[in-house]
This record gives C-alpha cells, sequence and structure tokens, in this order.
C-alpha cells in the first residue's frame, strides 16, 4: 500500500481525533496551549498493543520493532546471539531508553520509536489480506539515524511510518496551538541548520511541551509549512555579541 503525504495526514487527523474522544473525552474546541499526544497511552490503551523493553544491538542501531504475529528476533551482543520471542501485536523498545540517567534524556526519541510502530500497526491494519499474509512472519524496525533511498516496498513502509508517526505524535491543531502560543503564528527561520535567539527559544518551548527532539520537530514544521528555510549569509542574531 503506498499512501500520498495528504492520505497519510488525514489518516492521521482522524486517528487522533478518536484516540482524543477516548481518552480525553469531548472537548470545547477554543484556544488552549498544545497538549503532547500521550504516546504510551495511545499505544497500550487504544491501540491495544503490548510495550516491552530489551537489549535490541549491539550498537543501538536497533531503536524497536513490532510484530504481526508470532515471531522471533534475533539479538546478537557481545558475541552472544539470543532468541526473543515476539508475540503478535507486541512493540519491543531498546532498553537503553529506560536505563538510569538515559530516562530523560532519550524521552524524545523513545516517543518517536514508539509512535513509528504504532504507525505500522495502523497501517498493517489497512493492508489488504494478501500484502497481510507476506507480513505476518516479519517484524518492522526501526533503525536509527537510516537514510536511504525509497526504492523497494520495505523503504516505502518505512518513510509512511515515520510521517503517520509524526503526525500522530505532533499533530497539527497541536502545532497550530503551539506555533501560536510560542512563536506568535509566525514562521520559523532556518538558516541551514541555525536558528536565531528567538526562533531557537520559540522551538525549544514547542519540543519541551510536545516532548519532541529538535530534529523531529523541525521535520514537522518544514512538513506543515512553518520552517522558511534561508542561506546561512543571511543569518543575523541583534542578541550575539562578538568579541
Amino acid at each position: 500500500m503506498i499512501l500520498s503525504h495528504k492520505q497519510i495526514e488525514e489518516i492521521a487527523a482522524a486517528v487522533t481525533k478518536d484516540f482524543n474522544v477516548f481518552f480525553f473525552g469531548q472537548e470545547p474546541e477554543d484556544v488552549r496551549i498544545p497538549r503532547a499526544t500521550p504516546i504510551d497511552q495511545f499505544a497500550k490503551d487504544y491501540l491495544g498493543l503490548n510495550v516491552s523493553f530489551a537489549r535490541l544491538s549491539e550498537d543501538g542501531s536497533i531503536c524497536g520493532l513490532t510484530a504481526y504475529a508470532d515471531t522471533e528476533y534475533i539479538a546478537e551482543t557481545r558475541g552472544i546471539r539470543r532468541t526473543i520471542p515476539l508475540k503478535q501485536n507486541q512493540i519491543l523498545m531498546d532498553d537503553s531508553f529506560i536505563q538510569p540517567g538515559q530516562v530523560r534524556k532519550l524521552c524524545g526519541k523513545r516517543r518517536f520509536t514508539l509512535a513509528h510502530e504504532c504507525a505500522h500497526q495502523i497501517l498493517y491494519s489497512m493492508e489488504d489480506d494478501e500484502a497481510k499474509a507476506a507480513c505476518r512472519k516479519k517484524y518492522a524496525a526501526r533503525c536509527a539515524y537510516s537514510l536511504r533511498d525509497l526504492k523497494t516496498r520495505e523503504d516505502w513502509n518505512e518513510w509512511q511510518a515515520n510521517v503517520l508517526g509524526a503526525a500522530i505524535l505532533m499533530p497539527q491543531k497541536e502545532i497550530d496551538y503551539a506555533m501560536w502560543y510560542f512563536a506568535g503564528g509566525k514562521k520559523l527561520v532556518n538558516y541551514e541548520g541555525r536558528f536565531a535567539y528567538h526562533d531557537r527559544l520559540a522551538l525549544a518551548l514547542i519540543c519541551s511541551q510536545l516532548g519532541v527532539s529538535k530534529t523531529a520537530a523541525v521535520i514537522r514544521l518544514q512538513d506543515l509549512g512553518y520552517i522558511e528555510d534561508r542561506p546561512y549569509r543571511e543569518y543575523v542574531d541583534p542578541l550575539e555579541v562578538w568579541a
């Protein structure tokens, strides 16, 4: 199943609207502060997924994975191969996310990984029977920092899960509220990876409020047209003092 960006946004809007009624109840649609998606409750209570943690790779390259049917995952750490049973509708996250001293540091990464795996399950539920049968003995894994050309079905599946996961974790309505609340409704200006002080502060507040990393927030804001890209030579920050 190959979906367009617009179709994925529509799926995310429908799912998050239904979840909000399920989790928060009906709320007035007046202006309010932006609200982070409670992704743990979304996964466990709304989608009915079982989330657990284990060491998935030696180098941390595998952040999480999910199973569509009972299967197994082979992990190798320190030269020792381990077979980890995976049950249908299970999400397995790398245990680095719950190590002492890492919980707060990796919060944004953990939340995005969980949203990504939830997106895989949602997309799987929309496949036809033939496609589902082809996936049942596989698992969908999220690899850290993987940048690949979209050449195969698996690559498209990963792209779609990334986009849907981001749209669930950062719904457009919440981004609209966040940009109004923290940036006065103005676009942030990105000078080839650098932001002036006020935009940098607004971005930091958005990340903190929505529980996401700067990288994830910037990509989502770009997708929604809230970031204007300019060349670095135009960068001027009046608050910076040069010696």
